[in-house]
């Protein structure tokens, strides 16, 4: 299955990121490491303990695993291997798959996590199993899987092969399911992914970080943790309220936060080290692009790096001139102190 950038999964290109930062082919990444395995249901191999991280697992930043909402997911059912993994992709990507219906049947005790409906695949593999004809099963599952629950000819197959009440129920509520070849091949990115994340941590946050550098506020996130808890807080009090950019920003805010507790840090943007685009690792911290700081879009950022490619800035207006740069983003670098130590033209230089 491949999956594109375009289509909104910039998973690829993360990994394509950790491969380049770490010389580790992630074909080799194996899918049943132990500390990456406990990330998806504590969060020691960060080091960390759920109280300072304020989840009790540790996916934050893990495609398809890091949403509060797969989180739950994850202390509903604390999975164990990579095959409960690909369970819960299915339980997350499907349409009354999870809530009012697995969920439920799991906190009751009803049905285990290895029972309850993931995948569309599984209504026909179990019914199989369970004696139901082969053509009885596939036409129970893609009814299923379509929303249209099963017919009472087929609800009448399936007790006659003692298919429990609850599992007839759980197959009427459904409105749409995930192949289990898809959520395979999203567990297979994640895992890949959470494993740079416990074994080459600046680089897993490097990538993370570059693939959104447009949401990171390299002037918020350089003022501590204690500003970033007291804004996020702040977000988190707005609760739906919030806006898209400001759930974007919590998100960001997370993971920084997670990265510091981890003991790295975060280096200020600097006009002359810092790329265009990408986060840069230098010792143990992280050195944002000049494109992290608020209101510096792509553009002025590639810019101003092509002009201090041909020579130095002699003055805040040769830089200005040279990188045709708006007031807006010279006021922005001069806040963050990228701009320090430069006079403003070179007339005041001359006389200096």
């Amino acid at each position: 299955l491949v999956k594109l950038d375009i289509l909104g999964h910039d998973d690829p290109t993360v990994i394509k990121m950790l491969e380049d930062l770490t010389d580790r082919d992630p074909k080799t990444i194996p899918f049943d490491d132990p500390e990456t395995m406990s990330l998806f249901s504590k969060t020691d191999a960060l080091g960390l303990t759920p109280e300072q991280l304020g989840s009790t697992v540790g996916t934050f930043g893990i495609p398809e695993f890091g949403t509060k909402f797969v989180r739950q997911m994850l202390e509903d059912t604390k999975p164990k291997n990579f095959s409960e993994l690909v369970r819960i992709s299915g339980f997350s990507h499907g349409t009354d798959v999870w809530l009012n219906n697995a969920q439920d049947l799991i906190r009751a005790g009803t049905a285990k996590l290895s029972e309850a409906i993931s995948a569309r695949d599984d209504i026909m593999v179990y019914l199989i199993h369970k004696g139901v004809k082969p053509q009885t099963a596939f036409k129970i599952m893609e009814g299923v899987r379509k929303g249209k629950g099963v017919k009472p000819d087929d609800v009448e197959a399936m007790k006659q092969n003692n298919v429990p009440d609850w599992y007839v129920e759980s197959c009427q509520k459904i409105k749409y399911m995930f192949p289990k070849a898809h959520a395979a091949a999203y567990v297979m990115m994640a895992v890949r992914i959470a494993y740079c994340k416990v074994h080459y941590p600046l680089p897993f946050y490097a990538s993370y970080f570059t693939v959104r550098a447009t949401e990171f506020d390299a002037q918020l996130i350089s003022q501590g943790e204690a500003i970033l808890r007291q804004k996020l807080a702040e977000l988190e009090q707005k609760g739906n309220g919030a806006s898209a950019k400001e759930k974007g920003l919590m998100t960001i805010i997370e993971m920084a936060l997670e990265m510091l507790l981890r003991g790295f840090s975060f280096r200020r943007v600097d006009l002359y080290e810092s790329h265009a685009t990408r986060f840069l690792i230098d010792g143990n911290s992280l050195l944002p692009p000049l494109a992290a700081l608020e209101g510096v879009g792509d553009n002025a950022a590639k810019n101003i790096v092509l002009a201090r490619e041909e020579k130095p800035f002699t003055s805040i207006e040769d830089l200005r001139l040279r990188s045709r740069v708006s007031k807006t983003v010279i006021d922005m670098l001069r806040e963050h102190g990228c701009l320090e130590g430069l006079p403003e033209n070179n007339q005041m230089m001359l006389f200096a």
